[in-house]
Formats: C-alpha cells, structure tokens, sequence
C-alpha cells in the first residue's frame, strides 16, 4: 500500500499543471535552441566548403561561379549582395560608351585581384549569419522564462493551498491540512524544477552554440578572408586618381601630336593614291603627245 501511495505521489506530481508547463516550456525551448543552431551550423558548413575550393589567385576568372552560387543560396544571399558592392575588380571597370555599348577600362596596373574596400566580417557575421536566421532575442529569454516560472507557480500553489483551508470541523481541518502540506510539497517541487530545467538548458545552450556555431562560424570568417583582401577606401582612391593621371597625360600627347600625325597620314594617303594615278595620267599625255607628233610627220611626207 505504501508502495502504490508512493506511486501514485509521483503520477500527481507529474500531472500537475504547474510541473506540466515547466516541463513543457524546458522542452519546446530546448527543441527550438538545437533545432535552430542544427540548421546554422548545417549551412554554415555548406558555406565554409563552398569558399574552401577557391584560391585567390583564381579569383579574377571563377568570381562568376562564386556570384551564382552566392545569390542561389537564400541563406547568404542578401548578405552576400550588401558585400559585392564593396568589392573593387582591380583588373578593369565596366563602363557605357558613347553607343551605349559596355567596355572596360584598366584601372590599376599594380592591384591585381579583386578586393574589398570593407573587411569581409563586417557583412560575415555573427549578427547576419547566425542571429538574423532564427529568433536569438528569444532564445536570451528562455533561461529567464524558466526561472521566472519556479516562483510564480510556487506562489500560485500557496495561494491555492491556504485556500483549501477547511475549519468548520476537527476532521475538515485534519484533511484539509493534509492536502495544503501535499499542494506546498508541489509549490516546493515546481521551483526546484524550473531552476533545474534552467540549469540544464543554460548548459546544453553554450555547449551547442559552442559546438555547432562558433566553430565553424570561425571557418567561414577565415576562408571569405582569405579570399578577397582588404584595401582601405583611400588607397584605392590613390591609386585611381594616379592611373587617371596617366591617362590624361597620355590623351594629352595624343592630342599634341595630332596634327603632325594627320600631315603624315595625308601625305602618305597621297603617295599612296594620287602619284600613281598622275604618274598614269603624265605616261597617257607623253603617248599622246608621241602620236600627234606622229601625224604630223606622215602628214609632212604626204604632202
């Protein structure tokens, strides 16, 4: 009998709403907190062997093959397109000519692969690849949720055995004393187990984030820094402004020496094209003139 009273403590106790919503809370939270970081770390990885088959010396010919992959993937997409616009192609600039046709320009003979005027871990991160694909606020909170159930209950529960109180008779109060001392039994149980349940969490939490998250968030970082180098927003501004220089020092001496260029092409163009034809023209007049003076003479000796 003691045994089975015993039994059917623990089936109370284990029934009761406020132990009921602990466990429920400690549950749904610890469910959602690996479900979520299982995920990350699964994508993170995906990233970090993505990067791993790149060099930066093959930069400048696969960058399309990086671009595609990039906004394919809806995890990295929109931080990858905030990081391409600090990109610099070192190698040539697209520009719009005149007949609305795309060329490219040189725009530095020294920078030869392609980089960034921003550190690449300002865009991957912790904040946009981590925090931003799940509710993190949230997960903050759990511990907090937790603990905060433990008194509240308890309180609850006090409130519900003083309550229970019966003194109308000897044997209502004997009973209802009973019952107050097993419902403050409970009150006691439910703030023993939400801060265990908050305990358990808080560690399992770090050791997840620890092990599915900053490790290999830190490979990503690592390889999207190796790949692209960093050049300050200055430098690339000196170097520009040094190559356009040597642009319009060199349009300058073109523009120079146009004229005695185009007295040449004229004068080859003439050589070329206009002395044979008058050499033809004088070689016709010479015949003819050799012909008339042929004439004339015949026609002396007719006469």
């Amino acid at each position: 009998m003691a045994g089975g009273g015993h039994g059917l403590d623990i089936a109370h106790i284990f029934t009761d709403i406020p132990v009921l919503v602990v466990l429920s809370v400690f549950l749904s939270a610890t469910f959602y907190t690996l479900k979520s970081y299982i995920t990350i770390s699964k994508n993170l990885k995906m990233l970090h062997q993505f990067l791993a088959k790149f060099k930066k010396q093959d930069l400048n010919f696969r960058f399309r093959e990086i671009d595609e992959w990039m906004m394919g993937n809806s995890y990295v997409a929109h931080t990858w397109q905030d990081f391409k616009n600090t990109l610099v192609f070192s190698e040539s600039v697209a520009l719009t000519s005149t007949n609305q046709e795309i060329v490219y320009t040189e725009i530095s003979s020294v920078v030869q692969n392609i980089q960034t005027t921003v550190d690449p871990t300002y865009f991957f991160c912790e904040e946009n690849l981590v925090k931003e694909k799940f509710n993190h606020k949230l997960v903050e909170q759990f511990p907090v949720i937790l603990t905060a159930c433990g008194p509240l209950f308890t309180f609850m529960n006090i409130i519900t055995a003083f309550g229970s109180l019966d003194f109308t008779s000897a044997e209502t109060i004997l009973s209802s004393v009973s019952g107050m001392m097993g419902i403050m039994q409970i009150a006691a149980l439910v703030s023993v187990m939400a801060m265990s349940c908050m305990l358990i969490y808080v560690v399992t939490e770090k050791i997840s984030w620890e092990a599915m998250v900053v490790r290999h968030l830190h490979k990503a970082e690592k390889a999207m820094s190796g790949l692209f180098d960093s050049i300050s927003t200055e430098k690339f501004m000196l170097e520009l402004l040094r190559e356009t220089k040597i642009q319009n020092n060199t349009v300058a001496n073109l523009i120079t020496g146009m004229p005695d260029d185009m007295r040449k092409a004229v004068v080859a163009g003439l050589a070329g094209n206009i002395v044979p034809y008058l050499e033809n023209v004088i070689f016709g007049v010479n015949q003819l003139n050799k012909g008339v003076k042929g004439l004339e003479k015949a026609g002396d000796d007719f006469f």
